[in-house]
């Protein structure tokens, strides 16, 4: 569990305390509404909370939630007037608002739980039966107010370096991919020089070595015939192996293991483990592809996962396949709606003759498929 995850279950968790002690402590006769009213309209605000914290910001549904619950936090307040601690859930309120909706909505909760404030206030009575002074109650709703706003500014605080803390993230992971990539294109443009090295020096000579070889079978001697065959046969295979080399040394690509490893490594959270089966071998292409693959699962995990603390990254040969699936540990999104991120990596594995599926149902899941071309 994130740090400001834990800090808004505690401060959850003191505002679900305060509302189990007001039917115990209050007395009875306070209520404006029958007890067990009053309770179940506590269990709906708490209920509310912890539906509208799990909804997209600035979604309607997190508008509705945010409206709900200063709706029943509202309730709560002007029903039990003489409730001293109840004044807390407005401050809550305020700071999750933030999370939810616009700073123009979170102002709209602010004076609106001012405002219940000063109504709750003007309904209290003190033990003589004399109503709350002007004073008091401007003093209290000027202090909740403050509070209020207070909070809000705290919790934007708080969202801004999360934000910036993932944007940095996200930078390093794309950093490592482009310095993985970038890496591979110089180890590619040596293995071509050297391959056309290969093929301009030893594959000609081998050439005309083969030529003068079957001149020479043409010739009479039959002591130096059987010789020159062995030696004609002998430069043919020199030639493929030459031939066999530059093939290899075009197709090859750097080890997976490691270059997966370089993307994975560039976030400290969440934690990324990259396991890479001995019997994978991927060309230069389908690297760059599963290299980006990875780079958008760790993107994705760091932006977008509910508090993912984990994505693991599976890469093997199943049914003739190479195989990657990259899961994280976070709630999902239910339904995948794919962004320019995952619909680049879809064209860019397709582009390598494979497939590539996603799933929100458990956490995010990437799944990429692609043919096997080189012999393990």
């Amino acid at each position: 569990m994130g740090a400001e995850l834990a800090a808004g279950a505690a401060v959850l968790g003191v505002c679900v305390a305060v509302l189990a002690l007001v039917p115990v402590v209050v007395d009875p006769d306070a209520f404006a509404v029958p007890r067990w009213t009053w309770v179940g309209v506590a269990v709906a605000y708490v209920a509310v909370t912890l539906w509208a914290v799990q909804r997209p910001r600035g979604s309607r549904a997190a508008v509705t939630g945010v409206t709900a619950q200063t709706v029943l936090v509202g309730v709560l307040l002007i029903t039990v007037p003489g409730a001293g601690w109840l004044p807390i859930l407005l401050v809550f309120g305020a700071a999750t608002s933030t999370y939810l909706v616009s700073w123009r909505g979170t102002a709209v909760v602010v004076l609106v739980n001012t405002a219940v404030l000063v109504t709750s206030s003007l309904l209290a009575r003190d033990a003589a039966g004399r109503a709350a002074s002007v004073l008091e109650v401007l003093l209290g709703a000027g202090l909740y107010l403050l509070l209020q706003v207070g909070c809000a500014f705290v919790s934007a605080a708080l969202q801004r370096e999360q934000r910036m803390r993932t944007e940095l993230a996200a930078a390093h992971t794309e950093l490592a991919a482009a310095a993985v990539l970038r890496d591979e294109a110089s180890r590619a443009s040596e293995r071509l020089r050297i391959a056309r090295e290969l093929h301009d020096l030893l594959g000609h000579q081998l050439t005309v070595l083969t030529l003068e070889l079957e001149s020479a079978v043409h010739r009479t001697d039959p002591d130096r015939l059987a010789h020159v065959e062995r030696a004609r046969d002998v430069a043919r295979e020199l030639l493929g192996d030459v031939r066999a080399t530059v093939g290899e040394l075009r197709r090859r690509a750097p080890d997976l293991r490691e270059a997966l490893g370089a993307v994975a490594g560039a976030v400290p959270h969440p934690r990324v483990d990259v396991r890479v089966a001995d019997d994978v071998v991927a060309d230069e292409e389908q690297t760059v592809a599963l290299v980006r693959v990875v780079q958008e699962a760790v993107t994705n995990t760091v932006r977008h996962a509910d508090e993912a603390s984990r994505l693991d990254v599976d890469v093997a040969v199943r049914d003739g396949e190479l195989v990657l699936v990259a899961q994280d540990d976070g709630f999902g999104p239910g339904t995948v709606r794919p962004g320019h991120g995952l619909r680049g990596i879809t064209e860019r594995v397709e582009q390598a003759g494979g497939a590539v599926r996603f799933d929100g149902s458990r956490g995010f899941r990437i799944e990429v498929g692609l043919p096997v071309r080189v012999a393990s």
